[in-house]
């Protein structure tokens, strides 16, 4: 995307009137932290967006059932921006998958903006400026913005800082139900989704989910995570996916619950812009990884010198 071809302020004004190339360019902006950033975070500050975020294996439909939640959410007059982040190429750091591939039926909306994000190395299945990303749609005037993660398995956690609203997708017959347990995502998921929910085993994947948090204590008022089924390639349970969501975030709104979350989401995009300034900061040269390989040095002395520590 080239540089910014008109004022700062003008293509702000154009990214909130509908302009996708406007958006993109202030996406960009964002994504390489040019010397536009700072003022363009003071011209967008604001702002009251749903973000909901979508995670689960590879192969759950995840694409597909952002694709029909887009639809549902542009069906009562909302606004939606998606930032579907990609793993990265090793050779043009660029985005590989393409999920907007799946999500086409909503390219002449001009209601909806959808991004492909690479991670750039960045681990949790997040980007690291994915956080300011969806700062930047919900100064834009977005009602809604959906981040689907690239979908690598148990080490998404990322998602639970960044998100109001998680939703863990899991199929049927593909081993998901052991993975959950595995990985903890009671403690990431507020809702669970069992897409494909016309396969053979669903109804035992359902079960397993349901048995699964009956083991978890909660205190009362405490949020229970129910468990909807749908077909995202054919809109079914769509409609009982997106109350489930208006569901927990009205819980969020008691209270003081969803200004904690939104501070935990400032406090994880600080994180992940202090590790990629670290990356970035404290390479790891051919030369250095060589000693270490030919056993001239150890793992530990080669980080210390990265870092500078030498006692």
């Amino acid at each position: 995307m080239a540089p910014l071809d008109r004022p700062l302020e003008d293509t702000v004004a154009a990214a909130r009137a509908g302009d996708r190339r406007a958006t993109a360019r202030l996406l960009t902006v964002v994504e390489n932290s040019t010397a536009d950033a700072p003022a363009l975070a003071a011209l967008v500050k604001g702002g009251d967006a749903q973000v909901v975020g979508v995670t689960g294996s590879p192969g759950v439909g995840k694409s597909t059932l952002v694709s029909a939640l887009i639809a549902a959410w542009r069906s009562q007059g909302l606004r939606v921006g998606v930032l579907a982040v990609d793993p990265s190429s090793p050779f043009s750091g660029g985005a590989i998958l393409g999920d907007r591939v799946r999500m086409a039926d909503h390219a002449l909306d001009p209601e909806v903006y959808i991004r492909s994000i690479a991670t750039r190395g960045h681990l949790g299945g997040l980007a690291a400026t994915t956080g300011a990303g969806v700062r930047l749609l919900e100064g834009l005037g977005f009602d809604v913005v959906i981040v689907e993660t690239v979908g690598v398995g148990q080490a998404e956690v990322e998602i639970a800082s960044l998100a109001d609203t998680t939703l863990l997708l899991l199929a049927p017959g593909m081993g998901d139900g052991i993975q959950a347990v595995k990985a903890g995502v009671v403690e990431i998921a507020d809702v669970y989704v069992v897409n494909k929910a016309d396969r053979p085993g669903a109804d035992g994947t359902v079960r397993d989910l349901r048995a699964m948090m009956s083991l978890v204590r909660r205190d009362p008022g405490e949020w229970r995570q129910p468990v909807c089924t749908t077909i995202a390639s054919e809109a079914k349970g769509i409609d009982d996916l997106v109350a489930a969501v208006a569901k927990h975030h009205d819980w969020l709104a008691e209270g003081d619950r969803l200004a904690d979350q939104r501070r935990r989401r400032a406090a994880a995009e600080i994180r992940a812009r202090v590790d990629a300034a670290l990356r970035e900061r404290y390479k790891v040269t051919e030369a250095l990884a060589e000693a270490v390989a030919s056993g001239e040095t150890d793992v530990a002395s080669a980080a210390r010198s990265v870092l500078g520590d030498t006692g």
